[in-house]
């Protein structure tokens, strides 16, 4: 496979360690001499930052869904047209903190918005760019939002109800479950190391 053609992203509910698994693989890659960079959705650019502040801040709790919906794909937009493509064009190997799947689980599933219509809008807003392979980090939305607390104080999104990060979940099962040839699902209450060899073991694999 080119180099240029392998984007993985990580996906899973609040908690379930995505940015440590992100930071291992990047370290892993780069230890065997390949040229890799990690982004995160919403991010990267000016533009992206000020977007993901907006809709994680709980100033804006009252945000309208379909609001909220277009500000993250207006921010991913960006993210791919600035960052994601030109590393992919140079051959570096893309890591993301999130992509679309997490568009459908969470304002899909979770917000109520009509799924048909966040895929093709999505794909408007990355033109049609779509991951190589994407674990997906499950954890209950019990334990993931427990691990939250401890760590930080909760964001908009984090401190939804319960209710709302099952339907995050589901929308993650469902995603998983019709995309089995892209989408790894892992078990995140697994040891850290344990869950690192298996993405690892699994990324090899698309060399």
């Amino acid at each position: 496979m080119p180099m240029e053609n392998i984007f993985i992203t990580f996906e899973g509910g609040e908690g379930a360690g995505k940015t440590t698994q992100i930071q291992m693989l990047h370290d892993y890659l780069s230890a065997q001499g390949l040229a890799v960079v990690a982004v995160r959705d919403p991010g990267g650019t000016a533009i992206a930052e000020q977007i993901r502040a907006m809709v994680k801040s709980n100033a804006n709790a009252d945000i309208y869904v379909r609001t909220e919906a277009l500000l993250y794909l207006a921010a991913r937009c960006e993210m791919v047209e600035k960052l994601i493509r030109p590393h992919l064009s140079a051959g570096r190997i893309v890591l993301c903190d999130r992509f679309a799947d997490s568009t459908i689980a969470y304002q899909g599933f979770a917000n109520g918005l009509e799924v048909e219509g966040l895929e093709y809008i999505g794909r408007f807003a990355t033109g049609d760019l779509t991951p190589t392979l994407t674990f997906y980090l499950k954890i209950s939305p019990q334990d993931g939002l427990l691990r939250k607390t401890a760590q930080q104080d909760l964001d908009r999104v984090e401190n939804k109800g319960l209710g709302y990060h099952k339907k995050v979940e589901e929308g993650f099962e469902h995603l998983a479950k019709n995309n089995p040839q892209r989408i790894i699902t892992i078990d995140a209450t697994l040891p850290i190391d344990e869950i690192h060899q298996i993405i690892v073991n699994s990324t090899n694999r698309i060399f």
